[in-house]
């Protein structure tokens, strides 16, 4: 019976099989090898580590598996949609086995590695998208094979190689969206894309394209987004371009692209919804013709070259959400430049409006208080305009950022500001506002940001601050504040990192609250009247990486809790009244970059290690009490105090020792006063002349002998201004470099007064020392001047960077610690007192090396003071025109008419990196047709950094002659070459902070050494 029954189920089988057509039998067989390669690509893209996302059982059916879509007619898997997982793994060959895909989507679920060329199998695939994920290497050109994609998707990867051409190749007819941006595809944008006529969305934006735009692409009839921006493309854009009449968003922001905008945009753009070309080099007048365009959303054409007047019919733009015209040329500093902003308040859907950097004068109307309910940034920064802070502004309630800093707003700030309870950031540092800060501002209570630097406020600090508990930077240097700062105020904002009250005249101690700010980084308290001792709470403040208070009247003992701020790199207690002994447990700040305890009542010994151990790091100068230390210090040896026993009758000693030289000094001072008064002055052709009566005086004859009689043997260098020789100078012991003035040279005289002017004032360990200044007449009756500095052995940087005779080696080593000096010497100059000093010809043969390798920057011939609060010059009178800088270092703001600035010298500092970096000067002939040093620099960061880098660079020996790993070095040139272009950005406002610039040095010196 059993057997009968087997037998018949083996001939029901059997007939089975035979009734079952080949088709059939293939797709039972085609459905068991999806799953065989979904779960092989799973394997790859958990790397083989087991993982729960998705859940794959191998009891459920393929097409139940999370993600897995099959189609109802095969059963074969047609949708693979995964995103915003954590897979971390790489797409492996299998994937080519789902051959019945129609949907791929693996998006933001860390895929790395290649794109699998099996990928080209997918010949019914429509929809591909792999966006978000970590992805190298080339786009494959299998893609070829699979003609009906409609849409491509690889944004946000790192896939590198050129702009495919075969795209347009004929195969991808149906390809409607093309989304390649945020990559690192290098090379020109194919004209091939033009036989794309299907094409709807091209975006190629955040990658390394250059070279012109094709003109083919205007034959994309039904094109509506165009996204080119952040590349490196050039040249003028294609009249074609703007006969896309589907178009909707149009962005090539962020190129070098030129030439003006059509008059009659709105003819071809009739649907444009977001226009953005700003971070290029058009021209011309503001295109009126987009007041047409009344479905426009998003303008944007700042950083461009735009000039003239905004017109008034911006009013018909009803959908207008975002509006932005900065860093252009526009207005004319007339009363009648703002004259537009009315027509913007019919724009009732406005969120942003951007007016930075232009020239716009007149005063701000009262009706911005008509403007959009919901516009949240209202930001005109750098502009002329003036009037005082209308009280309308209480009515923008939706209002988050109000920025109008550096224009010439007078008055005080209205209480209405108090109504604007959104409001995050308040910035009207350098204006002319005065009165005392509003009460109102305690209502802000979303308030992070609060800048009033460099303004005429009066009074103290309000107490309703401590209701804005949000608070993270307050700013108010620069002003005329004062009363002691309050008790009850500063220790409710426990979230304040930032906290500036320099330059004013706080008077009393530091508040123990203080103590509660565990998040403080900078607290800035110098140039104030504070006194008293430094609270013990201070030590609390963990997090703190800069303490300023120098300029103040701090006593009592420098605290040992300082030692503790493990943080702390910049620290400055100089110009008080500190008496005590340095504690050594400020040897434990392994961070710490600066430390200036000069001009206090310090005394005994000085530390030896940590930032003791660095000679530039530290200053310690008016202290004459102290000793030891490292050798360089040059401080006395440390001896033993007298015993107790023995110390009255040297106290005795001591004090009739400097009663008796007193005496005799008063009795000699009458003596030869006496005489100077009573004798015959001879006519002599030798005076001298110092910018500080402490310096030596010398005579035209006392420098002829020191030269030789200015023989050339003794020339070491010239320049604009005159020649520079070196000899040797009683009653200097080391040997000098005399400077001498070419009188007959415009401008020698005033170079002379400036220079001596600027160094009579400023002393620092990485600036020339001026010994003295000699301004008297020759053997032949003539004028004569000349300078005195020490003498530098090791030449100049110019010398060394270009001179192939030179013994001395560069590397990287030297070539930080370098740049380092300068820029420490640029700190000090902008930041190091009341009166910045501009240097205005920072260039490598104004940086000379001593002995020890270490940078002194010198030459202050073209040099002007500016007065911190007003930012002008104390030459009002000389205009930029007149500043004669070196071609090449020179910033650009200077040839249109921008006056001298502390931001000057750091495009110049920055070109000066990028030299030492390349070992090519700013005016190479490599450089032309719109190729500069920094354009140069800035392409090849990060992956062609050593392409572009001097040789000598490349291999670097330090401790023990290890030599630095390869990665290192150049992780460490793409950080020199980042300050080099940050410090070199054409517009003054992008450049680098001198401070940041110091602390990246130090980040790149750490990389290099361990």
């Amino acid at each position: 019976m059993a057997l009968s029954v087997v037998m018949f189920l083996l001939s029901v089988v059997s007939q089975t099989l035979v009734y079952m057509t080949p088709a059939t039998v293939a797709l039972v067989l085609s459905s068991e090898s999806d799953k065989v390669a979904l779960l092989a690509l799973k394997k790859k893209l958990t790397n083989g580590v087991s993982n729960s996302l998705p859940s794959w059982n191998h009891s459920m059916h393929l097409c139940e598996w999370q993600g897995v879509t099959c189609s109802r007619r095969h059963m074969r898997v047609s949708v693979l949609h995964l995103e915003n997982q954590n897979w971390n793994g790489t797409l492996g060959p299998s994937l080519g086995n789902l051959t019945f895909l129609r949907v791929l989507i693996l998006s933001n679920i860390n895929l790395h590695g290649e794109i699998p060329t099996q990928i080209g199998r997918l010949k019914r695939l429509q929809l591909l998208d792999l966006s978000h994920n970590n992805l190298n290497g080339q786009i494959p050109e299998h893609l070829t094979n699979c003609s009906k994609l409609e849409v491509i998707n690889f944004l946000y990867n790192k896939l590198s190689g050129k702009l495919p051409s075969w795209f347009g190749g004929g195969t991808m007819t149906r390809l409607n969206k093309l989304l390649l941006g945020a990559n690192d595809l290098v090379g020109t944008i194919p004209p091939s894309l033009g036989n794309l006529s299907s094409l709807q969305n091209i975006t190629v934006a955040r990658n390394h394209l250059v070279g012109s735009i094709p003109d083919v692409l205007g034959r994309l009839s039904n094109l509506k987004e165009l996204n080119l921006g952040l590349n490196n493309l050039s040249g003028v854009v294609p009249i074609s371009l703007y006969n896309l009449s589907n178009i909707q968003v149009f962005v090539l922001g962020e190129n070098q692209l030129s030439g003006i905008l059509p008059s009659k945009m709105q003819l071809a753009f009739q649907n444009l919804r977001a226009f953005l070309v700003g971070g290029n080099q058009f021209s011309g007048t503001f295109p009126s013709s987009i007041s047409n365009i009344t479905g426009l959303q998003a303008f944007v054409i700042s950083s461009n070259g735009f000039s003239g007047p905004i017109p008034p019919t911006l009013g018909s733009l009803n959908k207008l959400q975002l509006f932005h015209i900065g860093y252009n040329s526009f207005g004319s500093g007339k009363e009648s430049d703002l004259d537009f902003l009315s027509s913007l308040t019919n724009c009732t859907q406005l969120r942003q409006l951007f007016l930075d950097d232009n020239g716009f004068g007149g005063v701000l109307p009262d009706l911005i208080g008509n403007f959009s309910t919901h516009l949240t940034t209202l930001s005109m920064w750098s502009n002329r305009i003036s009037g005082k802070i209308p009280e309308g502004i209480g009515q923008l309630l939706s209002l988050t950022d109000f920025i109008m800093l550096d224009n010439y707003l007078e008055g005080t700030i209205p209480d209405s500001i108090g109504r604007l309870k959104n409001l995050v950031r308040l910035v009207l540092q350098e204006n002319k506002l005065s009165g005392n800060i509003p009460t109102s501002i305690g209502n802000l209570t979303m308030l992070s940001e609060l800048y009033l630097h460099t303004n005429g406020f009066v009074g103290g600090i309000p107490l309703s601050l401590k209701y804005c508990t949000q608070m993270e930077s307050i700013g108010v240097s620069t002003n005329n504040l004062n009363g002691d700062i309050p008790n009850q105020t500063f220790g409710n904002l426990e979230g304040l990192v930032e906290l500036d009250l320099s330059y004013n005249s706080f008077t009393g101690s530091i508040p123990s609250e203080f103590g509660n700010l565990k998040h403080l980084s900078v607290l800035y308290l110098q140039g104030n009247k504070l006194s008293g001792e430094m609270p013990k709470e201070l030590g609390a403040c963990s997090g703190l990486t800069e303490l300023m208070l120098q300029c103040n009247f701090f006593r009592g003992s420098i605290p040992s809790f300082l030692g503790s701020l493990g943080s702390l790199e910049f620290l400055d207690l100089s110009n008080n009244s500190f008496s005590s002994t340095i504690p050594v447990e400020l040897q434990k700040l392994t961070y710490l970059i600066t430390l200036n305890f000069s001009f206090n009542h310090l005394y005994g010994e000085v530390p030896t290690g940590g930032v003791f151990n660095n000679v530039t790091a530290i200053s310690l100068i008016g202290n004459k009490d102290l000793c030891g230390g490292i050798p360089q210090l040059k401080l006395p040896a440390c001896s033993k105090l007298p015993s107790k026993k023995h110390k009255w009758s040297y106290r005795k000693k001591l004090i009739l020792i400097i009663a008796i030289v007193v005496g005799v000094g008063l009795v000699t001072s009458t003596l030869f006063i006496s005489i100077y008064l009573f004798r015959k002055r001879p006519k002599t052709p030798s005076t001298s002349w110092s910018p500080r009566n402490k310096y030596a005086k010398v005579s035209y004859g006392d420098l002829h002998k020191a030269t030789n009689g200015f023989s050339s043997s003794n020339l070491v260098g010239s320049g604009g201004f005159g020649s520079v020789y070196s000899g040797s100078l009683l009653p200097f012991k080391t040997p000098v470099a005399v400077k001498v003035l070419n009188l007959e040279t415009v401008g020698a005289s005033k170079s002379f007064e400036a220079e001596c002017k600027a160094l009579g004032r400023i002393m620092h360990r990485n600036l020339l020392n001026i010994l003295t200044c000699c301004s008297s007449i020759d053997y032949n009756g003539k004028d004569f001047k000349a300078i005195v500095f020490e003498f530098m052995p090791n030449g100049s940087l110019e010398s060394l960077l270009h001179d192939n005779s030179r013994n001395l080696s560069v590397n990287l080593d030297l070539v930080v610690n370098i740049a380092l000096d300068v820029a420490n010497a640029l700190d000090y100059l902008h930041n190091g007192s009341e009166e910045a000093v501009v240097h205005c010809d920072v260039k490598p043969s104004n940086v000379l090396l001593d002995d020890d390798i270490v940078a002194h920057l010198g030459d202050f011939g073209l040099a002007r003071l500016l007065h911190v609060g007003t930012g002008h010059s104390s030459r009002d009178e000389v205009s930029s025109s007149a500043i004669r800088g070196t071609v090449g270092y020179v910033p650009p703001e200077y040839g249109t008419g921008c006056g001298v600035s502390t931001k000057g010298d750091i495009y110049s500092y920055g070109i000066l990196v990028l030299e030492m970096l390349t070992g090519r000067k700013p005016i190479d002939a490599v450089f032309g047709e719109g190729l500069s040093l920094h354009k140069f620099c800035q392409m090849a960061i990060p992956e062609g950094i050593t392409e572009i880098t001097d040789s000598r660079l490349l291999v670097s020996n330090v401790e023990e002659g290890r030599r630095v790993m390869e990665s290192k070095i150049r992780e460490c040139l793409v950080g020199l070459a980042g300050i080099g272009v940050g410090c070199s950005a054409e517009l003054a406002v992008e450049r680098m902070d001198i401070k940041d610039v110091i602390l990246e040095l130090h980040s790149i010196k750490q990389r290099l050494y361990h």
